[in-house]
């Protein structure tokens, strides 16, 4: 038997390409998305046995890098794609490395002649990068003859082909619409290698995403606010138009606003605590709360010792007898929730 007269050490390699920084960089970024990381994996896999493969000597291939992330807004599609670049550049197959994002505006004009120069400068700006097109569908309207999509989708399709060992492309949207874009344009289609799916965050994974960025910002939530956080999630998700991460961020920014103010505006002295302490107060004025949300001072000597003191309190307080303040050191909110199905 022949021995192999060349051996690769596979571990120095992949701290040459910065293989494992990469991934770990990717699962600090994202919270959950377990699927989607494993297909990040198998991707880097193939792509790093290819790059062995050439160390021996054998022929060069490029594998198909052109990808379709589909899922809802605010899953880590962009994050993902960021990652992906530097990856690919770190294993030789981009020369810059960088992401540029863009939609249809970025690359449709809405005058004869202004698409392809548009469409064209965005090109040239993701040349040795990643070029992520978000909402790739609105790029393709077959009943409008006057619309120049078409014309980008066109320009894109040979840059993917004459281009394809120094751009990566990335179209990413909702995945129905995806489905239609690609039935619609199946040349482009059959460019695309890698299809990814990005899931909703669960509820769990949401509440960790917001514990993080209240740490980031060294926030924290107190024991009720985050018992009032957790319904408001089970609310939000709901209602049209929640972005996932996105949203939270925005839940997030909010309830600092509201600390900011709440503070300026109870005290003159500032301490650590009231610096740094999300309460229910900073969540339950969300306008989500309006109408499903009642909130009953309980005194801590009437909840620790007699039930029926906690009662008549409850029940005078709906009478209006009770004039006590709800934020007295004396007492502690409890929180009482509608029924949102009716």
């Amino acid at each position: 038997m022949q021995k192999d007269p060349k051996k690769i050490d596979i571990q120095e390699l992949k701290k040459t390409y910065k293989i494992e920084e990469s991934l770990h960089k990717l699962d600090e970024d994202l919270i959950g998305l377990s699927s989607v990381k494993k297909r990040i994996q198998e991707i880097t896999a193939i792509l790093f046995m290819d790059k062995v493969r050439q160390d021996f000597g054998l022929s060069k291939y490029y594998p198909g890098l052109h990808m379709s992330f589909t899922g809802s807004p605010g899953t880590g599609k962009s994050t993902v794609a960021s990652r992906m670049a530097e990856l690919l550049q770190n294993l030789g197959y981009l020369t810059r490395g960088h992401l540029i994002v863009a939609s249809r505006d970025d690359l449709v004009a809405q005058f004869v002649g202004q698409t392809a120069p548009k469409t064209k400068d965005v090109l040239e700006k993701s040349m040795g990068g990643v070029l992520l097109i978000d909402e790739a569908y609105y790029l393709y309207k077959p009943n409008n003859e006057k619309d120049y999509g078409g014309e980008a989708i066109e320009m894109l399709l040979q840059v993917m082909e004459n281009k394809r060992s120094d751009l990566v492309l990335i179209f990413a949207g909702y995945s129905e619409p995806m489905k239609t874009f690609y039935r619609s344009n199946p040349g482009l289609s059959s460019r695309v290698a890698h299809h990814i799916d990005f899931p909703d965050y669960t509820r769990e994974e949401l509440l960790t995403i917001a514990t993080k960025l209240f740490q980031e910002r060294q926030y924290k939530l107190s024991f009720y606010a985050e018992e009032v956080f957790i319904k408001y999630l089970d609310l939000r998700c709901q209602l049209p138009l929640f972005a996932n991460a996105r949203s939270i961020k925005n839940i997030v920014n909010r309830a600092c606003f509201r600390l900011a103010s709440r503070v300026m505006g109870e005290t003159g002295v500032f301490t650590y605590k009231s610096l740094t302490n999300i309460t229910p107060y900073d969540l339950i004025l969300s306008t989500l709360f309006l109408k499903g949300l009642k909130t009953f001072p309980m005194t801590k000597i009437g909840y620790k010792n007699d039930m029926r003191i906690l009662f008549q309190i409850l029940e005078y307080r709906k009478l209006g007898y009770t004039k006590k303040s709800l934020r007295s050191f004396t007492e502690f909110p409890l929180y009482i929730w509608k029924n949102y199905s009716k």
